[in-house]
């Protein structure tokens, strides 16, 4: 009343146009709160209808008007402005339920949200629908970040919402937390059910920590938790993946046991672990009992083997009458048979299973041309990509990726191309898998201009390049040397939002190692821990074996204890590349204190172990370096070229040619290859024992074996006739040298032309002093 007064009084002082302005302004505001009064009593009226809709229990037709009113944004912008009009906590609780259940999970976390804050608590029974709809979306982060909030607010959980905590624990394979989270269970006074169990023994076995896996099904037996077909199948998997197929079948035995019955996915696993471990003859006795319990059509081994079994009907084709054969078992099988390089047996298996009247899939025909790819029979590959056609199936992306891959391989580029606009015109769009087997393949051959327009071609078509695709680029131009461009390619995919990952910096610290360039190792090493990237082992084993083969060693040994320090465990890789940096330095005391301390560790060596050992226990004689030679051959690791090269080497140096040549008629004996370090060895050997007259033959024989001598052969060879006073033998094998196109080391040379004067050769002196001289000149 007394604003109306107000504006009257006001009206009267104005002149007429300020009055008709003003008239008009009251008479607008007056619509809008009008419209704004009517708005609102639309909105508590389909308000008041859901709630009917609910208390009447028409749930489908509610999350139906729920849906529309919330997509049409005609009466409401957002749930919160829904919200806001609901008074009542139960309705609020009810209203996020049916948020949940229609997978509305922005609003149902928004509404959440809002009910704590206006400090109402969600029910169990809402909170556990939340929660199985976003682990059932694949928001497992989300997933674990709200169970921890509504543990936080007080609601009391049940086994369900725990069970879907775990579950996507699991899932972002955060195994620490599944068990973190069933111990919470038991604090709370709940034992975790066989669900739970069966969902971290997944996790377990998914990782291939058997071990562990075993452990927590004897908790699981000793808890009275009763093992179900899921439980006993995902350790039966989990047994065949590591190889342990005995153990594998003996929990097949304790199923029938207890009463648990083996269902297709039993025997699928079983069938898997005895194909993948070649066991094909095996794999046939689980089809014959797939049969005889019915997860086979009667005759399926007789037809697809001509097994002729008591189990194969009459007429020698497969009993149907509506039975269905499985896909994985039947992919299974000729997954197996291929990999055991039946691949043609394979074949005929497919075509009687589809002459028996069971339709192929695209997986199954997609294993056969990965198996011809394998072999390298790109025709027979291509051939099945045609049948696969005539049968009615459309070749996919994994077919044509297979092929695409197999001819990158074999370098056969023009091809590739061919293969990729093939793609296309069937109506196959290349995958991202496609474009990083491109990226690859021109990286490989260097051609880094077409990588980059390749990228180009994935951003035109839609396609967002990945982690992969940068990676496989920046391997290629690292492995080229190409550091710089390798680093550009790393700024640009993190300013397109793709996060490298620890292997692309791995890639990018080792090119900097390689190239002696510690600084730029230890600025990427810097970059990567800067941005939450864990170094790996791969990184600080790169980083130790560059500091060693650049002379830091000390600084080497201080990146190792600070790696032990922060738990990494050193393997093999990490104490060859210490050992090397020592033998480098000359430290053959550290060499060997290494040496000891990771057989200790139980670390075991390898050949690459003993390469470093071998040259550092030179500087310590021979009866050390035998020792260490004894001592690999105990291992039973074969000596390769290079340890052969190093011992032959030291007899050399010690004068002990017999010692020599029996270990390099050894070498041959074994089916190692002679190089030229073998070669120059032996000749050393032959100068050390004055055998000068057979030098000839060794070095016939070294061309013979298409290795030809070059500078540091000769080099030896002229320097070792000198030593000896040989002058005339040391110019023989200087004019073969300069012959072809070799020049002689200055400090040898000034030794050969002294002694060549000594011996009254002035001829030949002159000779060598001229020819030298016009070497520096046009050098």
């Amino acid at each position: 009343m007394w604003l109306g007064r107000h504006y009257a009084l006001h009206l009267r002082l104005l002149p007429n146009s300020h009055f008709n302005n003003s008239i008009s302004f009251l008479c607008s505001q007056s619509l809008t709160l009008c419209e704004a009064n009517l708005q609102q009593q639309k909105r508590l009226q389909k308000v008041q209808k859901l709630q009917t809709l609910l208390s009447r229990g028409h749930t489908i037709t509610a999350r139906r008007f729920l849906k529309s009113l919330l997509l049409s944004k005609t009466l409401f912008s957002s749930l919160s402005q829904f919200h806001a009009l609901v008074s009542k906590p139960l309705f609020s609780d009810t209203l996020l339920w049916l948020c949940s259940v229609s997978k509305m999970l922005n609003e149902a976390t928004e509404l959440y949200s809002s009910m704590r804050k206006d400090g109402f608590l969600p029910s169990t029974r809402s909170i556990n629908r939340l929660l199985r709809t976003l682990v059932a979306s694949r928001h497992f982060e989300k997933t674990l970040t709200l169970f921890a909030d509504v543990v936080d607010s007080g609601v009391r959980l049940d086994s369900v919402s725990y069970g879907k905590a775990v579950q996507a624990a699991v899932m972002l394979k955060d195994l620490d937390k599944g068990f973190e989270l069933m111990s919470s269970m038991e604090k709370e006074g709940m034992c975790p059910s066989v669900f739970v169990y069966n969902l971290v023994l997944g996790g377990l076995c998914k990782v291939r920590r058997i071990r562990d896996a075993r452990n927590l099904f004897d908790e699981m037996i000793q808890r009275n938790r009763v093992p179900n077909t899921v439980t006993y199948n995902t350790l039966i998997d989990g047994y065949c993946k590591v190889g342990d197929i005995g153990e594998a079948f003996r929990f097949k035995e304790r199923m029938k046991e207890q009463n648990v019955e083996p269902n297709v996915i039993t025997y699928n696993c079983l069938l898997n672990g005895l194909c993948g471990s070649g066991r094909v003859e095996d794999a046939k006795k689980i089809l014959l009992e797939m049969e005889g319990n019915g997860f086979l059509p009667g005759g399926f081994l007789s037809v697809v083997f001509d097994d002729h079994s008591k189990c194969a009907s009459d007429n020698g084709s497969v009993d149907r009458q509506g039975m269905r054969i499985d896909e994985r078992t039947y992919c299974i099988l000729l997954n197996g048979l291929c990999r055991v390089g039946r691949v043609e047996k394979a074949k005929e298996v497919l075509a009687k299973l589809v002459d028996n009247g069971v339709s192929p899939s695209k997986i199954s025909y997609n294993i056969l041309v990965n198996a011809y790819c394998q072999e390298g029979d790109m025709e027979k590959a291509i051939q099945t990509t045609e049948l696969m056609e005539e049968r009615g199936l459309k070749p996919s992306s994994v077919t044509f990726n297979t092929l695409i891959n197999k001819l990158c391989e074999t370098g056969e580029v023009d091809q590739v191309e061919t293969w990729v606009k093939k793609m296309i015109e069937k109506g196959v769009s290349p995958t991202v898998e496609t474009y990083n087997t491109l990226i690859d393949c021109y990286g490989r051959i260097r051609h880094f201009v077409r990588c980059f327009e390749i990228l180009e071609e994935m951003e035109k078509t839609g396609i967002q390049p990945n982690v992969i695709s940068y990676g496989s680029l920046i391997n290629c131009l690292c492995k080229d040397c190409k550091l710089l461009d390798a680093e550009i390619v790393l700024v640009d995919m993190i300013g397109r939002g793709v996060s490298p990952n620890a292997e692309i910096y791995n890639m990018l610290i080792e090119a900097s190692c390689s190239l002696s360039k510690m600084k730029d190792a230890f600025r990427f090493f810097d970059e990567m821990i800067k941005n939450g990237i864990d170094a790996t082992l791969v990184t600080y084993n790169t980083l130790i074996n560059g500091l060693g083969r650049n002379g830091r060693v000390k600084e080497a040994e201080d990146l190792f204890l600070q790696m032990t320090d922060k738990g990494y465990n050193p393997d093999v890789i990490t104490y060859n590349s210490l050992i090397s940096g020592y033998a480098q330095s000359g430290d053959t005391q550290k060499c060997l204190e290494l040496y000891d301390n990771m057989k200790t560790l139980g670390v075991k060596p390898t050949i690459g172990t003993f390469h470093p050992l071998i040259y550092a226990c030179r500087k310590e004689g021979v009866v050390t370096m035998e020792r260490m030679f004894q001592e690999m051959l105990q291992m039973d690791l074969v000596p390769n070229r290079v340890v052969y090269n190093e011992m032959i080497y030291c007899y050399a140096e010690d004068g002990n040619v017999q010692k020599a040549m029996s270990l390099h008629q050894q070498m041959v004996d074994q089916g190692v290859d002679s190089d030229k370090v073998t070669y120059n060895c032996l000749i050393l050997a032959y100068l050390r024992e004055r055998r000068v007259s057979e030098l000839k033959h060794l070095v016939d024989d070294m061309k013979a074996k298409g290795l030809v001598p070059k500078v540091d052969t000769y080099n030896i060879l002229v320097k070792g006739h000198c030593d000896l006073k040989d002058f005339s033998g040391a110019y023989f094998w200087y004019r073969e040298m300069f012959d072809r196109g070799f020049v002689l080391n200055a400090r040898i040379c000034y030794q050969l032309i002294s002694g060549l004067k000594e011996e009254g050769m002035l001829r030949e002196a002159q000779i060598v002093s001229t020819e030298m001289s016009n070497t520096e000149l046009n050098n």
